[in-house]
């Protein structure tokens, strides 16, 4: 991730993108980039690495998880997700179990497991 979020932002995006659900409201566009790159961002800083690769679309990647290093390609362990289950996921909203039995998580690879690393506490 290029640019880090402040603290203060970042939760400010999480409580609106949390009020703008509980209302039965879409999120502003802006706001649920900034709440979903803030949450790649701690999981960065919780599990710093380089072998899996956390893809959250259109919004933000990271590669996270100490281990073997992919250089070029397609990495050989990704996950990837909507932004509203990553937010679901990295907040305790939702078990990882559940979103990847459900199919709302497609992870591919022997890493490619946040199970031990969710939920995030922002």
């Amino acid at each position: 991730m290029a640019r880090k979020i402040d603290l203060f932002l970042g939760r400010s995006a999480l409580d609106a993108v949390r009020d703008a659900r509980a209302a039965g409201d879409k999120p502003a566009r802006t706001v649920l980039a900034t709440a979903v790159r803030y949450l790649l961002q701690l999981l960065d800083e919780k599990a710093p690495g380089n072998s899996v690769e956390v893809r959250v679309p259109p919004f933000g990647a990271v590669q996270v998880v100490q281990g073997p290093r992919h250089t070029r390609g397609t990495p050989p362990n990704v996950i990837e997700m909507d932004a509203a289950t990553w937010i679901d996921l990295a907040t305790g909203a939702e078990d990882w179990a559940d979103a990847v039995a459900a199919g709302r998580v497609h992870a591919s690879g022997t890493r490619a497991d946040l199970e031990g690393l969710l939920p995030l506490r922002p």
